[in-house]
This record gives structure tokens, sequence and C-alpha cells, in this order.
């Protein structure tokens, strides 16, 4: 089996079905927890503080990196692969191939960006707020509470440069789920003709509501730190 998973193209393609459908799970989770900061700061507060530097918090923020890790070192092998596979071919101008999805020919720069904004995020949130806890901090570098999720939100998201770096984060994961959702069924077999068309209408979905989720939070933060800023 290791040597399947490691070897062989289809081994490595699976590889990257079952981390991507990890991490859109994990996505959905985070989303649903970070709408709760636009209807109570108080219950998203409390979320943060279950999810801090508790040993199940951390045992899952170890098994997420691992996934991050795995999907991406899988995402690079199959790329390179891929690349040493069409040889001459990848010099040649070729027409658009019919179905073939923008998304579907740059995951792996969709995927640069994505892994940026990542680190951009663990930046702005988790080196603030459980890393902090982990090495016995009750203050970050704000001047606040590790738990206090909401009020580090509203912080990072008065600032216009990140609202515009965190859009651009999110369109690029709307990209790249558009074609990631439905090919992690593909590549387990799922994907016949009548269950094609039904799957990508469904990678469009999630894409779209991760997008709208996320993207929700930091427009309305960002205009509630505009309509703070003309009422003082």
């Amino acid at each position: 089996m290791g040597c399947f998973l490691c070897n062989s193209s289809l081994g490595k393609k699976l590889v990257m079905s079952i981390s991507g459908c990890f991490l859109v799970l994990f996505i959905l989770f985070h989303m649903a927890m970070n709408l709760t900061a636009l209807f109570s700061a108080e219950g998203y507060d409390m979320i943060c503080k279950f999810l801090g530097a508790n040993w199940y918090a951390l045992a899952g923020t170890a098994v997420l990196a691992a996934g991050v890790v795995v999907h991406i070192v899988y995402a690079f092998i199959l790329t390179l692969n891929n690349y040493r596979a069409r040889g001459k071919q990848r010099y040649e101008v070729t027409v658009t191939e019919k179905g073939v999805s923008w998304a579907s020919k740059n995951m792996l720069a969709l995927g640069v960006i994505i892994v940026l904004g990542l680190l951009l995020h663990l930046f702005n949130f988790w080196a603030k707020m459980q890393l902090v806890e982990v090495l016995g901090g009750h203050r970050n570098s704000l001047g606040l509470s590790p738990t206090d999720g909401a009020a580090l939100i509203a912080y990072t998201f008065s600032q216009w440069y990140y609202v515009v770096l965190y859009l651009i984060w999110f369109a690029a994961l709307w990209f790249h789920l558009t074609h990631g959702v439905w090919s992690m069924f593909q590549t387990v077999g799922w994907a016949n003709d009548t269950w094609y068309p039904r799957l990508k209408c469904l990678g469009n979905i999630v894409a779209t509501l991760v997008f709208l989720g996320f993207a929700s939070v930091v427009v309305v933060y960002f205009v509630k730190s505009l309509c703070c800023g003309a009422c003082c």
C-alpha cells in the first residue's frame, strides 16, 4: 500500500483527494466558526477559548498541519510529474481543451497564493492566539488576551490592506475549490457521465459558500471600523 501511494500516479492522486477532502471539511468548520463572530462576539470568544492551548485543540492543530503539508507536497510532486511527462509538448502552443477550466490548469499557482495567504493568516491570528497560550503568555503583541478573538478580528480588518489581501486569498480559494471538490470525487471513480455535472455544481456551491462565508466576516468588520471611525 505504501509503495502504491508513493510511486503510483493514481495513489498520489488518491492521497491528494483524501487530504483535500479533510481540508475542505476543516475549511467549512472554520467558516462556520467565523460566522459566529457576526452574531455574538462573546460566543466567538468562547469558541476561541475552547480551541485554545487545550490538549485536544493542539492535537487537532498537529493533524491539520500534517494534512496541509501532505496536500502541498503531493501537489508539487504531481505537478512535477505532469511537467516531465509533457516533455517538449509544454513548449507548444495549444488550443484550450473543451471542458477544462482555467482553475484546473492553474491549480499550482492558485495553491501558491493560498499558501501565502495561510502564512499571513497564521501570523495575524494563530501566532497571536494559540501560540501565545502555548508559550505561557497572557497577552499578545497587541495587548489582547489570546482568547479575545473578536477584538483581534476587529483590529485586523480595520486595516484596508489586510481586507484586500484576504479577499484575494478567498478568491484564489474559490477557484481552487471549484476544481478541487469535484476532482477528488473523480479520482475515486465517482465522476461518471451522470454525476460529473452534479459534482461540478457541488464544487461551485461549496466554493461559493466558503468565499461568501469568510468574505462576509472581513467586509462586515471593515465596514464597522469605518462607521466607528466616522462616529469618532
